[in-house]
């Protein structure tokens, strides 16, 4: 048995699990997922707690078992409380602000971005304040919030929102997540050519 895929899930106050062949349709206060299910596995519910188990021992099964879980679970968490990615947007003169249902970046381009999330996702700007500026990356400028209750769906905006204007090697400008490691290459040293 997978490890992760026998742990059964547990079914929160005010979530609503239905299952109609392989498609999962979960609902709860933060909004309503629909997810198809891989063939390999049967999903059963029993005293408000989804048990997934698969058809045989072949090692793609195995593995079909954990993801399957895994989605179910990231479901339950997603309409119950939701999830975040925070994007950090640092260099000089880059900004951020709301337009109608999207947001406008200006990131150095010769024309400023124009982005509009998918349904389901919402974006949100915060500006650094002093007294909290070690919950931001040194130098941000703005942060922006990408929330929703796919988990599949938040990383791929956030991912989306940061291919606009990677991090720089050597000063680390750009857009990055919160808290992630960059490593900066040394700038080229000036000096008189050997004779």
């Amino acid at each position: 048995m997978s490890r992760i895929g026998k742990k059964p899930i547990q079914i929160p106050d005010g979530v609503k699990v239905t299952i109609d062949g392989r498609k999962v349709k979960v609902s709860g206060p933060k909004g309503e997922l629909e997810k198809e299910m891989p063939p390999m596995v049967d999903i059963t519910v029993e005293d408000r707690k989804i048990k997934v188990m698969r058809k045989g021992d072949k090692p793609r099964e195995k593995a079909q078992h954990g993801l399957a879980r895994a989605i179910l679970a990231n479901m339950i968490k997603g309409v119950v409380d939701g999830f975040k990615k925070e994007l950090d947007v640092i260099g000089l003169g880059y900004r951020v602000e709301n337009k109608g249902k999207g947001i406008i970046l200006s990131l150095g381009y010769s024309h400023p971005i124009y982005f509009v999330p998918p349904p389901g996702i919402t974006l949100e700007i915060e500006t650094p304040k002093k007294e909290k500026a070690e919950k931001y990356s040194p130098g941000t400028l703005v942060r922006i919030n990408v929330m929703g209750c796919d988990k599949e769906l938040v990383g791929l905006v956030a991912a989306k929102i940061r291919s606009f204007r990677r991090p720089d090697a050597y000063k680390g400008k750009g857009i990055r997540y919160y808290g992630e490691p960059l490593r900066l290459k040394p700038g080229k040293t000036g000096g008189a050519g050997g004779k």
